[in-house]
């Protein structure tokens, strides 16, 4: 079915139905939901070439991927991917990776501008005054943040979780049970999720009358093996941690290996809250002792980020909207009273 045929159909100009089905703000909602689902009931699917033509619009997300030796496959990467393209992929956008030199992306960003392959892009992992933010806003080109930057001077668009506050419930959680020598394995402290993390653990212990020791913080690559070294190397110095807060299920694997291996029981011995991101392949139940966490979906942020891509990309969206989701703690059998 073409668009002709699609607009006879409905009853409808194909002008009307091309604006329907490429997001235009003057299109009824109710216009909008016919035409989308009558093309989605017949099969059709819009010629990319045509649309740019008649739109001006590519269709298409983009997003600047650093490479090279030291950059890993992360599978929070690909969790949020997974959301973001089944976004796209229901709503006929497509999602272009540019490779990057880590620590040069601004080159690619500009390149990507200049191309005008794609009608927006986002950034992810941003750091305190994050400079792909600060090259975007110049360029012009829309653009959305997964997280948040610190120490800019400029409103900007942006999708979180409330790393903060989530960590300050998971601490509280802890100081309230009686623990004093608490931990913290996070992420790399140079990205602002972390520094959040770090913050409101920081907040929830000097409330109880007490500080987060530099000795009981590790910033590490979140994978299981550095979550094991990481508890090793706690479990190793003086005053030992009685609890352990990590920043994901994955370190979260290694901890539980290291305590075993040390003959230490959760949570008799030491108690252990993470950060969960739903992962539909690791889940916190699942641990030998059913793990508390810290719980939002990064699948469903991936989601959202591609919803307000589009919504910009059609102009239902502008300006410098944040976006700061609320994080459930979710207390299981890893937590219990301070030993001794």
């Amino acid at each position: 079915m073409n668009l002709k045929q699609l607009a006879t159909m409905l009853d409808l100009s194909q002008t009307t139905v091309s604006r329907a089905l490429n997001g235009y703000p003057e299109v009824s909602e109710e216009t909008r939901r016919r035409v989308m689902d009558a093309a989605k009931r017949h099969g059709y699917r819009p010629n990319p070439s045509a649309r740019r033509l008649a739109t001006g619009k590519a269709g298409m997300i983009g997003h600047v991927l650093p490479t090279g030796a030291s950059v890993d496959i992360d599978p929070h990467f690909v969790e949020f991917l997974s959301g973001l393209g089944d976004y796209a992929r229901s709503h006929d956008l497509d999602l272009v990776l540019s490779p990057a030199e880590a620590g040069d992306e601004e080159t690619t960003y500009r390149r990507v501008a200049a191309n005008k392959q794609v009608d927006a892009v986002y950034v992810s992992a941003p750091r305190p005054r994050d400079r792909r933010i600060m090259l975007l806003q110049q360029l012009g080109l829309p653009y959305l943040v997964h997280g948040r930057s610190e120490g800019l001077d400029f409103p900007y668009a942006h999708v979180d979780i409330d790393n903060e506050g989530a960590f300050h419930e998971a601490g509280r959680l802890l100081v309230q049970l009686g623990h004093r020598r608490i931990a913290l394995i996070n992420g790399d402290d140079t990205q602002t999720f972390a520094i959040f993390r770090e913050r409101g653990l920081r907040r929830a212990l000097a409330a109880g009358g007490f500080d987060l020791a530099p000795a009981m913080v590790r910033s590490v690559q979140m994978t299981e093996e550095n979550g094991y070294r990481a508890t090793l190397s706690l479990l190793d110095q003086a005053g030992a941690p009685t609890a352990i807060v990590c920043s994901s299920l994955i370190m979260a694997l290694g901890v539980v290996r290291a305590l075993r291996e040390r003959n230490l029981a959760v949570p008799q011995d030491v108690s252990l809250v993470a950060h969960d991101d739903v992962f539909p392949w690791l889940r916190p139940e699942n641990f030998p002792v059913p793990l508390s966490t810290t719980r939002s979906s990064i699948r469903a942020a991936g989601a959202r980020l591609a919803e307000r891509l589009a919504a910009r990309i059609s102009g239902v969206e502008d300006g410098a909207r944040g976006e700061v989701w609320p994080v459930d703690l979710v207390v299981r059998g890893s937590v219990a009273g301070a030993p001794g």
